[in-house]
């Protein structure tokens, strides 16, 4: 279902916002990963990597300043799409240890993790082609400027027009 794009796929991420960032948009790459290596890269080629990104709000980010909250929808799976995506677009997705360029994280340290979120999975069920959907009750946090996490509320869902 996957490999067949059948499955929609829907997550969050916090990233820094660029005023002059046009969203919603598109993004259509050529990802190549090679095996034991960390990163993805982007390379030149026939496109086998898109992605949907829109900003959904500007939220606080802790410390008297704002962040985005973005609605990632990738229409195919390619390793690290999304994150090699919205750091394309100017907006790496906060807590990244690999993109836009790599940074030490220390084993076992998760005080700044990757704020990327598997909000939705929908999907039609090959065995009874009952429509399945599971939405993930968990929220994105960020650290406060007193070390608190402050929770971003993630938006309503509403179900799209059929």
């Amino acid at each position: 279902m996957f490999a067949a794009g059948a499955a929609r796929k829907e997550y969050a991420a916090l990233a820094p916002l660029r005023p002059d960032l046009e969203l919603p948009a598109t993004v259509e790459s050529r990802i190549e990963k090679t095996p034991g290596i960390m990163r993805a890269y982007e390379v030149e080629g026939p496109v086998n990597a898109r992605s949907h990104v829109a900003l959904e709000a500007e939220v606080s980010d802790g410390r008297g300043g704002t962040v985005g909250r973005y609605r990632l929808r990738p229409e195919t799976g390619k390793t690290h799409q999304l994150r090699l995506h919205m750091a394309g677009l100017g907006v790496p997705i906060l807590g990244d240890p690999l993109y836009p360029e790599p940074r030490e994280v220390v084993d076992g340290d998760f005080s700044d993790p990757l704020r990327l979120l598997a909000r939705r999975l929908a999907f039609t069920d090959p065995v009874d082609g009952t429509e399945r959907e599971y939405v993930s009750a968990r929220a994105l946090t960020i650290p406060g400027s007193d070390g608190s996490r402050v929770r971003i509320a993630r938006a309503r869902q509403q179900k799209p027009n059929s």
